[in-house]
């Protein structure tokens, strides 16, 4: 199923996209849906963050090549941090460049939402817990980065995790390819095999410090070739089977 978070004529819904046509669902997402009866074509609707997590833990140097294109390696065991949940925005909204910051880097992703509340759960137990997936793009100032020696202020600002344009359920995430283009040209190209902590596995380590909630969000690390974003370009993000969340970029 493809899940999505609507604006349509009357306010703001979870929906069900089919095809064409958009499919309203009662309350939330979560567990067996239910459906108003109302409905839209696609091209009437627009599309928001397909979720609004409370909390969203993203997960660095995951990928070989891009822990060497800074110089390291893949930790032994996930490095987390975290992204406020006021940094989500949706398909089509700006991601605003903070004026304190002179360079600011696209990081394409898959990201796992959460379906259920677990903690302390096993790796061999986690694909229960995941309502499915969808696309993100890590934005982060690469110089604050450097300069504070963490992440927070870096990959906290508002506008600094686009996520949707839905999520898509049922998604075997072991092996698709993942696509990042800036006005077109490609600046990422990997598979999500080449993911070191898989999936499972990250949902196992990171239920072990944090309680994850429904529509909880896990980015699962970024391939080889970020770089920067300037005012008027255009980042768009593709994850295979998923589809693709594209966003402007301003001056903030």
């Amino acid at each position: 199923m493809r899940l999505a978070r609507i604006a349509h004529p009357a306010g703001v819904a979870f929906a069900s996209i089919e095809g064409d046509e958009v499919l309203e669902i009662a309350d939330h997402p979560f567990g067996a849906p239910n459906f108003t009866g109302k409905r839209w074509p696609l091209a009437e609707v627009r599309l928001l963050a397909p979720i609004l997590p409370t909390k969203i833990i993203a997960v660095g140097k995951n990928y070989a090549a891009h822990a060497a294109e800074f110089g390291g390696e893949v930790p032994e065991t996930p490095l987390i941090f975290m992204k406020p949940n006021t940094s989500v925005i949706g398909p089509n909204v700006p991601i605003k460049l903070p004026p304190s910051s002179e360079r600011v880097d696209f990081e394409g992703e898959l990201a796992v939402v959460i379906g259920q509340p677990v903690k302390h759960v096993s790796a061999a137990r986690a694909g229960a817990a995941v309502l499915g997936y969808t696309v993100a793009n890590d934005v982060t100032a690469r110089d604050q980065q450097r300069a504070d020696g963490q992440f927070t202020r870096a990959k906290g600002y508002d506008t600094f995790c686009p996520l949707g344009p839905w999520i898509e359920t049922g998604l075997d995430p072991a092996d698709l390819e993942i696509r990042t283009e800036v006005d077109g040209e490609v600046k990422q190209q990997a598979r999500t095999s080449a993911i070191v902590h898989k999936v499972a596995d990250l949902i196992e380590f990171v239920s072990h410090v944090m309680t994850l909630l429904p529509g909880d969000v896990i980015l699962t690390g970024t391939p080889e070739g970020v770089g920067p974003l300037a005012d008027g370009q255009k980042v768009s993000v593709t994850v295979e089977k998923i589809g693709t969340l594209t966003n402007p970029v301003q001056a903030g």
